[in-house]
């Protein structure tokens, strides 16, 4: 539905004569242009949230599968954050993520909580509205995964404005960052083979020479 959207909406704009596109930040003075994903899993009958528990902290599985999430925020951010466009969103108190925490509702943290019962669910704030969503599925999924697979433990939980607090691990600033962050990555191989990975390399070290090479206004 996310892709067919994107199509829909050019086409419609093209038979008017106009062109869009999906940016993340087309401009300093305004919001950035997200795609807060949210996860969450269920029984294989599709009726049951395995996540949700009576109380707020979820079930070990849902511990697990956001301490994957948590972990691996920077090594798979290419895949939420593909452009060079993408990283100039990152800007404190503007509803995009700056820091890696996770709260309660915390729209200041990359990881917001939220749901009840059947809706239980983790929303990662960090992807942006040009990240292909099939991409940033898999990542989600791998990084779950992940976390469940090692057992992880999730930091607690934070409380307060995390723009504000240096102690907090940083969502990538630059493409540039988050390319070096998928190049060291070992969970990145061995959950999508190292073709993919010198794939999505090579097209984000092209994305960076382009623009490296670019005189912009």
């Amino acid at each position: 539905r996310h892709v067919l959207y994107k199509h829909g909406v050019k086409e419609i704009a093209w038979q008017q004569g106009s062109s869009v596109t999906f940016m993340a930040k087309y401009d300093m003075g305004a919001a950035g242009s997200s795609f807060h994903l949210h996860s969450s899993v269920w029984d294989r009958a599709g009726k049951k949230n395995l996540f949700a528990s009576r109380d707020r902290e979820g079930r070990l599985l849902f511990q697990q599968w956001l301490a994957g999430q948590m972990a691996m925020a920077r090594e798979f951010a290419y895949f939420y954050a593909p452009t060079v466009n993408a990283y100039k969103r990152y800007q404190a108190g503007s509803f995009a993520p700056t820091r890696i925490a996770c709260g309660w509702d915390n729209r200041t943290c990359g990881f917001r909580l939220c749901g009840e019962g059947n809706g239980f669910r983790v929303e990662n704030r960090i992807p942006g509205a040009d990240a292909n969503p099939y991409l940033a599925f898999a990542a989600t999924i791998a990084a779950g995964l992940h976390g469940v697979d090692r057992r992880l433990k999730p930091p607690k939980r934070y409380d307060g404005n995390a723009y504000e607090d240096p102690k907090l691990a940083q969502v990538p600033k630059t493409l540039r960052e988050a390319i070096g962050e998928l190049e060291r990555s070992k969970v990145a191989r061995e959950a999508f083979g190292d073709t993919v990975v010198k794939h999505y390399l090579h097209h984000g070290h092209l994305e960076q020479q382009a623009f490296d090479q670019s005189v912009t206004d």
